[in-house]
């Protein structure tokens, strides 16, 4: 395989986690008795360019179906997320009436319900119809296909540049990271701003979060390789924020090389120097993560099969994606966790993909009151556990997986 930035052939491993379906393709009651496509999900870097990257085995039209079932405004944090983004961005752009915002990868109209609200002229990229409808159910314009060049240079003709367009974690999520990047370049007026948004690739590595590894996510990024590979794609980057959301993520604001005007920051030299001392250009950082994970396996299987043996109730919440690579990861099926809650109707009643563990409603919950609440969407715990705090009337107990197994109380957040 060649890096899909650079071209560069690929030999350095760094991380195998055997075998499992796409994670975002939950199953129907019918689909959960016929055959189930796996592919391999295995990560191999880039020591060229260092771009760590999934093996290439699906398609992005195989991945990102008619019926995605990822709604973004389930999550209160990340709508506050949203919230907070819009009032900056309006505040340090200037953005009014006159200013169009872009979003690509809009979703359900999560972040741009509060663009619209303030007066600001906007319209989103989604190319899954399941949210793209429920965004125009809130009134929202939405183009419904994917972005890249092509379709940046239709939108620009059509006089639909923007101000600022806002990406937030999609860039992992893209086959073509070069024509999705270039297609910024065209989109964006002459002193526009572009954000990206992403999971930290150092983060990953440090706090053990090998759950976000999955199909839909091509790459694992770092600032050193976004750098790289916005400047061959007609951007530069400007400045750089760390933030917390998703187990700690980058907010990469850039705008195009040729004619953007803003002045580099030293937070861009901080970072890229923060990663060159963890060692993210050498080939040794990339070998650490494999042994990790295996051990949070070995962890959770231990302690799922202690609990059924002591006869303890145990239930999961969050049917996320990166809860899908945990339990295909670890072989966890109905008889260790016999179901998981979530808040989005589109999952519930359906099933989670490789393990066909049941997705049920919050009432399944408190009806059958479990000892032990498995938080498969970490990031979100605290949100979760505000959420479930009457758990504490019958004992039950919280426990997370990574970066390593711990078990909490109900009212501990």
């Amino acid at each position: 395989m060649k890096c899909r930035h650079c071209g560069s052939e690929l030999h350095l491993p760094f991380l195998d986690l055997g075998s499992a379906p796409p994670s975002n393709a939950y199953l129907s009651e019918k689909a959960v008795h016929a055959a189930e496509i796996w592919f391999p999900l295995r990560i191999l870097v880039c020591e060229g360019c260092w771009l760590v990257q999934t093996e290439d085995h699906a398609g992005r039209e195989a991945l990102f179906t008619q019926d995605y079932a990822y709604f973004s405004s389930f999550s209160t944090t990340w709508l506050a997320h949203a919230r907070q983004y819009v009032e900056d961005m309006r505040a340090w752009l200037g953005l009014d009436a006159g200013s169009t915002v872009v979003e690509v990868a809009a979703n359900d109209g999560y972040l741009l319900q509060y663009v619209q609200a303030a007066g600001i002229t906007c319209y989103g990229i989604e190319p899954t119809a399941s949210t793209a409808a429920a965004a125009r159910a809130k009134g929202l314009d939405i183009v419904e296909r994917f972005f890249g060049v092509g379709l940046a240079e239709e939108l620009a003709a059509q006089g639909r540049q923007a101000d600022l367009i806002a990406a937030n974690n999609v860039l992992a999520h893209v086959p073509d990271i070069n024509d999705f990047v270039s297609g910024f370049s065209r989109l964006l007026k002459p002193q526009g701003v572009a954000t990206f948004e992403f999971p930290h690739l150092l983060r990953m590595v440090r706090e053990n979060q090998f759950d976000t590894v999955y199909h839909e996510h091509y790459s694992y990024l770092s600032l050193t390789a976004v750098q790289r590979i916005f400047a061959v794609n007609g951007l530069t980057v400007f400045d750089v924020r760390q933030l917390p959301t998703h187990g700690g993520s980058l907010r990469v604001f850039a705008q195009r090389g040729a004619t953007g005007t803003r002045a580099r920051t030293p937070a861009v030299a901080d970072v890229l120097r923060m990663e060159a001392d963890a060692g993210m250009s050498t080939p040794g950082f990339y070998r650490v993560l494999q042994q990790r994970a295996e051990r949070v396996k070995d962890d959770l299987l231990l302690f799922l099969i202690d609990a059924k043996r002591r006869g303890l109730k145990t239930g999961a919440y969050g049917a996320a994606a990166k809860g899908n690579t945990l339990l295909n990861f670890a072989g966890i099926r109905p008889d260790l966790l016999p179901y998981v809650v979530d808040r989005n109707p589109a999952k519930q009643g359906k099933y989670m993909p490789g393990s066909h563990i049941p997705i049920v409603d919050e009432a399944h919950l408190k009806a059958h009151r479990p000892d032990l609440i498995l938080i498969l969407p970490w990031n979100l715990r605290a949100e979760v556990m505000a959420q479930l705090a009457y758990v504490r009337e019958w004992g039950g107990r919280f426990v997370t997986a990574i970066p390593l197994l711990e078990v909490l109380k109900a009212e501990a957040a």
